[in-house]
């Protein structure tokens, strides 16, 4: 029987309460031996102010998950990978793609594994939509991501400085299920952003993307939402409509809802980063992070009233 991966997640905070430990403890293909984070810790797991120190007092550590804002990842996944560890990478990867484009060529000569994780393309209708749209050929897209970013990430400062990505942060979900249920590749053509006169990130953008044989794309995300939260994404077909709602955790097929799966995202993560780590390879697709660039790079800028959690 093959031992578990000895495993330490780097940054404990809500999203490592809520998604990481749950997966983790559930999968017998790890063993959670240390944490490094500043504020936050883990019952019954030794902790570290640092990932230096927690490097250095743990030399069996395995694997590292990364789970701090992406302004801080590059510096912290290098530390991991010079020392023979292999790393998984809480989306976004990076904060550029020139970091994450480093760090996959810095795993490969270390031999060891990285993962860009997007937890998204694991919810349960996304590879049904994929099936689907492999046959039936889309015609046109709408994607309509729009929450509440009080609700979402209160009080979190670094999610609108640069390089926190702003409304880009939950929107690169939906840009990850587009480039992964779409059968052909799609660029940007134009975008707006909006920006808070107080704020470096934006909290709104609208973007329209095209693929080599015209079939458009328009994506409207927004964090100022009240009410019901939007992750709808509706593709036009030449027979019909494919729409998934609440995230991809549901699925309709011309007007039939799909029976799916329970919905196990970061199980599945964890599932994926176990099977590269035994196989010896990596996964780093960056399409969706290249799409946010790509706004940032073609957007107009406009500068809207200052936001306040």
């Amino acid at each position: 029987m093959t031992s578990p991966i000895k495993l330490a997640i780097v940054g404990v905070g809500k999203i490592v309460y809520d998604q990481h430990l749950p997966a983790i403890t559930a999968n017998a293909d790890y063993a959670l031996v240390a944490t490094a984070s500043r504020n936050n810790t883990i019952d019954n797991v030794p902790s570290f102010p640092t990932i230096e120190a927690m490097l250095a007092a743990d030399p069996s550590i395995e694997a590292v998950s990364l789970c701090m804002p992406p302004q801080y990842r590059y510096a912290a996944a290098r530390k991991a990978l010079a020392a023979g560890k292999h790393v998984f990478l809480e989306k976004p990867p990076g904060a550029t793609l020139s970091e994450v484009a480093d760090l996959e060529a810095y795993a490969a000569e270390q031999g060891v594994s990285l993962f860009a994780s997007w937890h998204s393309r694991y919810a349960p209708g996304v590879q049904p939509a994929k099936a689907h749209l492999a046959v039936e050929k889309p015609t046109a897209m709408h994607v309509v991501w729009k929450e509440d970013v009080r609700q979402w990430h209160p009080n979190q400062d670094w999610i609108w400085q640069a390089g926190g990505l702003g409304v880009f942060d939950p929107g690169i979900n939906a840009l990850s299920i587009v480039t992964e249920i779409l059968p052909s590749a799609v660029f940007l053509t134009r975008a707006a952003l909006e920006f808070p006169e107080n704020r470096d990130a934006p909290i709104a953008a609208d973007l329209h993307f095209q693929d080599a044989d015209g079939v458009e794309v328009h994506a409207e995300f927004d964090w100022r939402q009240t009410g019901k939260q939007s992750w709808d994404i509706i593709v036009t077909t030449a027979k019909g409509e494919v729409r998934l709602a609440d995230g991809g955790s549901r699925l309709w097929i011309d007007g039939a809802e799909q029976a799916l799966e329970k919905e196990a995202e970061y199980p599945s993560l964890y599932q994926r980063f176990a099977a590269i780590i035994r196989a010896g390879k990596s996964d780093v697709d960056v399409a969706p992070l290249r799409h946010v660039a790509d706004a940032f790079m073609l957007g107009q800028r406009k500068v809207v009233e200052a936001f306040h959690d």
